[in-house]
């Protein structure tokens, strides 16, 4: 504290010195109580260490330099955003600039939010962090999601211990280190080994010229999604628990949102996926390509003719008998007789018993139409529906068949290949 000169005095010192004075003296007083009403000695509290706080600031220029790195293909800089002593998140950071690399990674953005509360002792914590990129060459436009990102307070500053987990979208190729494949028309992103990502690559290289004989019109490129479990699967779309366990693959926005401008990727359920024959393999990766050929992940097409489409388009020239196609609704028609109406909405949710069944029902039923009809036909039908024309009104306009005819007619053929 200062003095002035013209402050007043007394007995030749300061007022200020004459109150600190008196604060001396009842702190003294004080202990002197303490001293004659309690046996325990005094004992001075112990000063406790202060606690790590959030430090968004901090948080955000480390980001910014992630972005960085990551924009100008820099694993050594990446590496040195991790927390001091922490080689294993060191790894993590370069090898997410190598994915992006590999993945030709462009408009990659990352905007702090906020906090997931306040750090740990260890002055560790998560943050939601708003995140956009897109890979170049394959998408025209950006994926955006709130993703997790773990942060340490580290000294003078904030560092970056990777991304991923808390139950936001964790992106493939920012949870960990991927192997890339790529072509003119396909992009396979896998958390997996290389054999692994060759025969998926292959898979989805086998699926482009199946899809483009029925589809000639489609030129843009198959990306392919894998990651390393059906539960990363859910991570990388924000799903909840369980909602894939049944599904080998599905396709949906890159960025587990339901935006329509969203890149449209092909995501596959290694669990599921990786226990299927070859020429399953190869149906389920067909299948999804036509949805993406199509932009079915947001179409409201009924799902009769949206998933029996697809199939169509899978198995129109694999060399599998009917009765083994169509395996689970041949047993199912056999033990209840053949359904009387085409499967409705409810039949396709992901947890639904039979749901093999449903799928081989809705194929036979595009199959039943391209074979009264021709496949041209099907095609103009599913096209119409997809622009939103009502379907009874599209199928006699480009079928000459009234839903009432196509119904028996389906019917008729499940009895037969049950008989």
């Amino acid at each position: 504290m200062s003095v002035t000169p013209d402050q007043p005095r007394e007995a030749g010192r300061p007022r200020w010195w004459v109150a600190g004075l008196s604060l001396c003296l009842l702190v003294a007083s004080a202990l002197l109580a303490w001293s004659l009403t309690h046996d325990d000695t005094y004992v001075a509290p112990a000063p406790r260490a202060a606690r790590p706080s959030v430090e968004p600031t901090l948080a955000t220029t480390t980001l910014a330099a992630f972005e960085t790195a990551v924009r100008e293909r820099d694993q050594d800089a990446a590496r040195a955003l991790a927390p001091a002593g922490d080689p294993a998140a060191g790894d993590t950071l370069a090898a997410l600039v190598a994915n992006a690399d590999a993945l030709d990674v462009g408009d990659f953005t990352l905007r702090y939010v906020d906090d997931d509360g306040a750090p740990t002792s260890d002055g560790a914590w998560d943050a939601a962090v708003d995140a956009t990129w897109r890979f170049r060459g394959f998408d025209t436009v950006s994926g955006r999601a709130e993703v997790d990102v773990h942060l340490v307070d580290d000294g003078n500053r904030v560092a970056l211990a990777g991304f991923g987990g808390g139950g936001r979208v964790s992106p493939v190729w920012l949870s960990g280190p991927v192997q890339v494949r790529r072509t003119p028309s396909t992009l396979v992103v896998v958390a997996g080994s290389s054999d692994v990502a060759d025969d998926y690559a292959a898979r989805a290289e086998a699926a482009v010229p199946v899809v483009r004989r029925v589809l000639p019109s489609w030129r843009r490129g198959l990306v392919v999604e894998v990651p390393a479990s059906v539960d990363a699967l859910e991570a990388a779309l924000g799903a909840k628990e369980g909602d894939y366990d049944q599904i080998a693959a599905v396709t949906t926005s890159a960025d587990g949102s339901s935006a329509p401008s969203s890149p449209v990727h092909v995501f596959v359920n290694p669990d599921v996926f990786g226990s299927l024959r070859p020429t399953g393999a190869q149906v389920v990766m067909s299948h999804e390509t036509t949805h993406v050929a199509t932009g079915a992940w947001d179409s409201r097409t009924p799902l009769w003719l949206l998933e029996g489409f697809a199939d169509y388009v899978a198995l129109r020239d694999v060399d599998l008998p009917v009765d083994r196609s169509a395996a689970q609704i041949i047993a199912a028609v056999r033990r209840s007789g053949a359904p009387r109406r085409l499967p409705d909405e409810g039949a396709f949710g992901t947890r639904t018993p039979h749901l093999g069944a449903t799928y081989e029902s809705a194929w036979l039923a595009c199959r039943e139409i391209a074979q009264e009809t021709s496949e041209a036909d099907l095609v103009a039908f599913y096209r119409a529906v997809d622009r939103g024309q009502p379907l009874p009104a599209a199928l006699v306009a480009e079928t000459g068949l009234t839903v009432a005819e196509l119904t028996a007619d389906w019917r008729s053929e499940l009895q037969e290949l049950a008989s």
